[in-house]
């Protein structure tokens, strides 16, 4: 191993008090467990806890990542927002997909979600430019919020011994479908 791998190696992991998750104990919604480890990261006091990293594929496959933040979560979906001339508006025209990565590194927390995205309606997209620091009294008709509508989330607890805890949730028609995933599960 070079001598990055070696100090890479000896990095810092994470707290040795990390929260658990048991499989056979989530709620059949998912959106409960997202806002209940939203409100913990929150109460950690890292800045940004709505921070996630943003994901788009271009019209010949190819993904673009960036740091957002999630703006709310309500029945239309996880709101993120961006001006039109943006490459992730771009992308969005043509593919009309995305994904989310939240990573909450005080609680060893993990979370990922895709689904399909739709644009909010100017209503919604206006308000949430007069919120911005920068707003200066002029509305921006090129500001956009749009809604990722989850139809799959993962959600990971990091151990200490690195046997991640993994729980899917899949869309089925109105509901969730959840399941442990592997192989984070130990040896029997």
């Amino acid at each position: 191993m070079s001598a990055l791998g070696d100090r890479l190696r000896s990095l810092p992991t994470f707290p040795a008090d990390l929260p658990t998750l048991d499989p056979s104990a989530v709620p059949d919604d998912p959106t409960a467990l997202l806002l209940a480890w939203l409100d913990e990261a929150i109460a950690t006091g890292e800045r940004q806890a709505n921070a996630m990293t943003l994901t788009t594929v271009d019209d010949e496959g190819r993904p673009a990542n960036r740091t957002l933040i999630v703006k709310d979560v309500d029945d239309r979906g996880l709101h993120f927002s961006s001006s039109l001339g943006s490459r992730k508006a771009a992308h969005l025209a043509v593919r009309p997909y995305a994904g989310m990565m939240f990573f909450w590194r005080p609680l060893g927390r993990q979370l990922e979600v895709s689904g399909p995205v739709v644009a909010l309606d100017a209503d919604t997209s206006a308000a949430d430019w007069r919120q911005r620091p920068s707003y200066d009294g002029r509305d921006n008709p090129d500001w956009q919020v749009w809604a990722l509508q989850p139809a799959r989330y993962e959600f990971l607890q990091a151990t200490l011994d690195r046997r991640h805890v993994r729980v899917e949730y899949v869309r089925t028609g109105d509901g969730w479908r959840h399941t442990r995933l592997l192989p984070s599960e130990q040896p029997r």
